[in-house]
């Protein structure tokens, strides 16, 4: 299993451990019990991560629980668990998943209401991230071909023409380097950045390199995005802004020597 994916379930591990251990039980490893929470609180977190709820998901965390379990008993013999640099590791895992209870807590008893979203969109929708972007592009295979293209477009050439003649771009070359209205993040990284710093009309003033050659960029409109089309990230704005209020007032009150 991936490494971000093991971490994960050992933080639904410390989650089950700081909870009152359940009546049922995965399995007993030397006698000691296995609480079911412990084996729910793992599924859970897998599950998020994109992996299907099925016998073989379940199997994998029963395994990894009394894997667990065994290495766990072998270390408190060996008395780790008294170790200094262990028990500060163990308060910090336990801290870390109480304060992802609280903050999914707070998210929870504050949920994003429709005037706080409408007014983030009013503030937020001329982002770069939140609009969406009219471009053409020709591409070609080297950086000197473009800045001649450059060169000529400057000079008054026809951009939908030499698009048509010279691009490699099969999809928008027959439009004359059309691309359809996207939003930045629609488009490999270089493009993007180089396109959202455009004004409306004007040209790359050098080619764009990405991974499949090199680009004459034009911006030829630009518009926010709609509030429908932004309502997800919205929400996950507002519930940040609520958490990071709710923390900043609980770091004010506290007393602090």
């Amino acid at each position: 299993m991936h490494k971000t994916a093991l971490f994960s379930l050992a933080c639904a591990m410390a989650a089950a451990l700081a909870a009152p251990a359940a009546l049922a039980q995965v399995a007993k490893v030397n006698g000691v019990a296995i609480p079911q929470g412990r084996a729910d609180a793992m599924l859970r977190e897998a599950v998020a991560q994109g992996r299907p709820d099925d016998p073989e998901l379940r199997n994998l965390v029963k395994q990894r629980l009394i894997e667990s379990e065994v290495l766990a008993q072998e270390a408190a013999k060996l008395g780790l668990n008294k170790n200094a640099e262990v028990s500060s590791q163990l308060d910090l895992a336990r801290q870390t998943v109480l304060i992802r209870a609280y903050v999914n807590d707070v998210a929870r008893r504050n949920p994003p209401t429709e005037d706080a979203m409408r007014k983030a969109y009013e503030q937020n929708k001329d982002q770069p991230g939140a609009s969406e972007y009219k471009a053409r592009h020709i591409l070609v295979g080297t950086e000197a071909e473009a800045k001649t293209l450059i060169t000529q477009i400057n000079g008054g050439a026809d951009f939908a023409k030499l698009a048509a003649e010279k691009s490699r771009d099969e999809g928008s070359k027959a439009q004359g380097g059309e691309l359809n209205w996207s939003p930045a993040n629609s488009y490999v990284r270089p493009f993007a950045e180089a396109m959202v710093k455009l004004q409306k009309g004007t040209l790359t003033a050098t080619p764009v390199q990405s991974q499949f050659g090199w680009h004459i960029i034009r911006l030829d409109d630009k518009r926010p995005l709609s509030y429908e089309a932004l309502k997800p990230q919205l929400q996950q704005l507002v519930q940040q802004e609520t958490v990071q209020k709710t923390i900043a007032d609980l770091r004010a009150k506290a007393k602090v020597e």
